[in-house]
């Protein structure tokens, strides 16, 4: 169930472009093309870099002129979609990992 201390895995079947700020993503599986605004881009990001939901909220709240509580349900929102999709995978935070 994704919380905030799930780990988020993309797929080697999804790839990603940055077009000047905004992400096109395709599902090489279903063809499917999709495509994310500048926030949306930047989540993706950030999820490819660090995997934990926490770790990625933490940079956002850094990052943009948001409250915690809108920031937390708009990411949790957005993975549940991309997970919809097919363009990541949830995983529970393994026991013990920082």
């Amino acid at each position: 169930m994704l919380n905030m201390q799930s780990i988020i895995r993309i797929p080697e079947q999804v790839l990603f472009e940055d077009l000047n700020g905004e992400a096109v993503l395709l599902n090489r599986q279903d063809g499917q093309y999709y495509g994310l605004d500048e926030v949306g881009s930047r989540i993706w990001t950030l999820l490819v870099e660090r995997h934990k939901v926490e770790a990625v909220f933490q940079v956002m709240l850094d990052e943009y002129s948001v409250d915690a509580e809108t920031l937390q349900q708009d990411l949790l929102d957005l993975i549940e979609v991309l997970a919809a999709r097919k363009l990541v995978v949830v995983e529970d935070a393994i026991p013990g990992e920082i």
